[in-house]
């Protein structure tokens, strides 16, 4: 059996998947919106595709980047309040089929859950099925840096989540799906890995992953048509 075909047997089976959620989940990346949001989005971006590309400590890109935004509370719920959800095509019908079988469905990310906590009500997924950084600020209101405890502000984050879900939650087979180089990390623990890039496409990504997509109707169509054998 091909690495394809063991990929998509797996996939038919799952009972719990975890998506990314930056370019994956939603069409854009929330840390790029918030920095041009604040008028900084060009320096940032550039911090953004080093990490996605795993050239550097995500840990590293994620602190350069706030540190360039170094947004306040008030500028938080501004942006978030004017940045409805922009889901990637075909996401909403996938996550919906997926708790239709009764699989377990996590968010996986590198972002942050004031940013993501919107998206995730939208799909019908609770807080606790959220993984992601949280922001920090002091008594006034303004940025004091993010909690470095949480697994996911760093690279290998993600392999961290994934062992948790599988020893605290039970799940036997774990699918993970995104776009960068954190996500194709967390595999193992998880079961198997699907790449995505029907918003961006990371090279390394697309050579490695054994099952690479660019529209989630294919994921879809094989849980559809499948007997999950």
């Amino acid at each position: 059996m091909s690495k394809l075909e063991e990929t998509k047997r797996i996939w038919r089976k799952a009972d719990a998947v975890c998506f990314d959620v930056d370019s994956t989940v939603l069409q854009d990346e929330g840390l790029d919106e918030l920095a041009s949001f604040c008028g900084m989005g060009k320096e940032v971006k550039e911090w953004t595709n080093k990490a996605m590309g795993g050239n550097i400590s995500f840990r590293v890109a994620l602190r350069e980047r706030l540190n360039i935004i170094r947004p306040s509370k008030d500028t938080l719920e501004r942006f978030v309040a004017q940045h409805p959800s922009l889901f990637s095509k075909g996401l909403k019908e996938l996550v919906s089929l997926l708790h239709q079988k009764g699989i377990s469905v996590y968010l996986v990310s590198g972002g942050f859950r004031a940013i993501i906590k919107s998206a995730a009500d939208e799909l019908s997924i609770s807080s606790d099925h959220i993984y992601a950084n949280q922001l920090l600020f002091d008594e006034s209101g303004s940025f004091s840096g993010f909690d470095e405890n949480e697994p996911t502000s760093d690279s290998g984050g993600k392999k961290i989540v994934a062992q948790k879900l599988k020893e605290e939650k039970g799940h036997t087979t774990l699918v993970v799906i995104g776009d960068g180089a954190t996500d194709m990390e967390a595999c193992p623990p998880a079961d198997a890995f699907i790449g995505y890039g029907g918003n961006v496409i990371r090279e390394t990504v697309k050579q490695k992953a054994p099952w690479f997509v660019t529209d989630f109707t294919e994921l879809i169509n094989e849980l559809k048509t499948s007997n999950c054998c």
